[in-house]
């Protein structure tokens, strides 16, 4: 095989801000070279075999590896037949140095394709509600990097005669010579008055932002210490910022909230967290694996060559959906074999499953759980003499499976994933919670709430109850109760983007009720 590079711009810190495209190259990717700036979010979307680099690179600050190095570790694993994504911040050619890795490759005849990204130097301005191009402001724009020192001859950034040049002036790593920028930028012509603003983290729900006049803006920056990352506009755009910020009007603006579900299923909760405007700190409190015992795995096997014989095929959980195709495609075959009923526990499920090449004939509504599950299979038709596949967990509920068998059905209940307790930094996570940085906990199932309980120590079980907390279902609010934690958020329907809209809720109505709501 041929290998290739691929440039791919990872946008401006929001992983949701991926393109389309630059999605699909990280899902066939064998190797991923990534900036620090590059959220390691990005790496779920990788297969599992990928190789993970991260090369460190942080704009100005000194990078891990140095470019040539970068460039040679690109290279040897392109020639070495495999697909490599090299995820860089924002866009690879605004500042990125993808031009040079894109030259590399051309030099050494190695296939190169590049994703653009979307750059902070457009998003970051957007998150904060200021648009670079105003008709009744601005008409032109500048980009330019601040790294260079504004002190070295006029060839490097001829900054007297930029400011004046265009209406809107965006500067990118430009916190450590902010000022000496600015006296240039003065010394040139720009009114000191000029509205201008830093903006740290932009797209981020830690996202900060100081507005100041040109002249002013150095001090403000310094007395609210911002750093870098940050993304400086300067113009009379920045007026605007006061009638259509918008970000920081999101419910859970600034809230770090933490999530707690395995990390290869984390990212629609902690997608929807961002959206909401919160800052999703993952902490998983178990992770899903394949069975590796003989005899679970000849039980697995011995289900999938019997599948023809099932009248009904029922899934509590997308898991088990995929965790039964994988088993069944990493021996040559896939699930079509099966002719009966397929009984889903929510829309969710139903979609990996029809996804998975199966009808869906029956999906849970109004109580998506075991419980309604179960009655509406016993609903669809009579259940004794049936035979039912329930692949689950190695910890599954048998709540469906006893049902079924006290209805007369013969049930053959196999574990097609195990629940695993992954290692997790007991210290830091107390830490976390006693100094009161967490504004909201999450669970999506009783095995994380056990886990989360079990790493406490009795002060940061106090602090735990300062938090707001949100279960996903009944079943996981049950467990919640059994360790003595009354979750304040339920959705009525368990699915993580109803878990966010029902915790965005909940901050509205406190703070409708004048109660004071500490993002943390």
């Amino acid at each position: 095989m041929s290998g290739r590079v691929i440039l791919v711009g990872a946008g401006p810190g929001d992983p949701d801000l991926i393109t389309v495209r630059g999605a699909a190259a990280l899902a066939r990717a064998d190797t991923i070279l990534f900036d620090s700036l590059a959220t390691k979010e990005l790496l779920a979307l990788a297969p599992a075999h990928a190789e993970w680099v991260d090369v460190g690179k942080r704009g100005h600050e000194a990078p891990t590896r140095p470019q040539d190095e970068i460039n040679a570790l690109m290279l040897e694993r392109a020639r070495a037949g495999r697909v490599v994504v090299r995820l860089k911040g924002g866009d690879p050619f605004v500042f990125g140095r993808g031009g040079e890795e894109a030259s590399a490759c051309a030099e050494a005849g190695i296939p190169c394709e590049i994703v653009p990204g979307v750059s902070s130097a457009v998003a970051v301005p957007a998150y904060a509600g200021i648009p670079i191009t105003d008709r009744r402001h601005g008409a032109s724009f500048a980009v330019v990097t601040g790294h260079k020192d504004p002190g070295r001859p006029a060839q490097d950034t001829r900054w007297g005669a930029l400011g004046t040049a265009v209406d809107t002036l965006v500067i990118l790593m430009g916190m450590r010579n902010l000022q000496r920028i600015v006296d240039e930028l003065l010394a040139g012509g720009r009114s000191p008055e000029t509205p201008s603003a830093a903006i740290m983290r932009g797209s981020l729900g830690t996202q900060r932002v100081v507005e100041a006049p040109l002249r002013e803006l150095p001090a403000r920056v310094e007395s609210a210490g911002l750093g870098a990352p940050a993304t400086v506009v300067v113009g009379e755009v920045v007026r605007l910022r006061e009638e259509i910020r918008w970000w920081e009007k999101e419910p859970l603006f600034g809230m770090r909230v933490l999530v707690t579900r395995a990390f290869e299923q984390s990212s629609e909760l902690a997608s929807a967290l961002r959206t909401a405007g919160a800052e999703p700190v993952l902490v998983p409190m178990i992770e899903l694996t394949a069975p590796t015992e003989a005899a679970r795995l000849e039980a697995l096997d011995a289900a999938i060559d019997a599948l023809p014989d099932f009248d009904g095929l029922v899934f509590a959980s997308s898991n088990g959906v995929r965790f039964l195709d994988a088993r069944a495609r990493s021996r040559g075959g896939d699930l079509s074999a099966f002719r009966g009923q397929v009984f889903c526990v929510g829309q969710k499920t139903a979609n990996v499953a029809l996804s998975a090449g199966l009808p869906v004939h029956v999906v849970a509504t109004g109580r998506s759980d075991a419980e309604g599950l179960l009655a509406q299979i016993l609903q669809a038709a009579p259940a004794e003499g049936r035979r039912f596949l329930l692949p689950r967990s190695d910890i599954g509920r048998t709540v469906i499976a006893d049902g079924l068998r006290a209805a007369g059905a013969r049930v053959d209940s196999v574990e097609a994933y195990c629940n695993r307790r992954p290692e997790v930094d007991a210290g830091r996570l107390c830490e976390e919670l006693e100094s009161g940085t967490l504004g909201a906990l999450t669970f999506t199932s009783p095995s994380t709430v056990d886990h989360f309980v079990d790493l406490l120590d009795e002060s940061a079980r106090r602090a735990a109850g300062d938090c707001l907390v949100a279960a996903v279902g009944s079943t996981t609010a049950a467990a919640l109760r059994r360790h003595g934690i009354e979750p304040d958020v339920v959705p009525k329907r368990p699915d993580p983007r109803a878990l966010v809209e029902a915790l965005s809720s909940r901050v509205r109505a406190m703070r409708a009720a004048n109660e004071e709501v500490d993002p943390r």
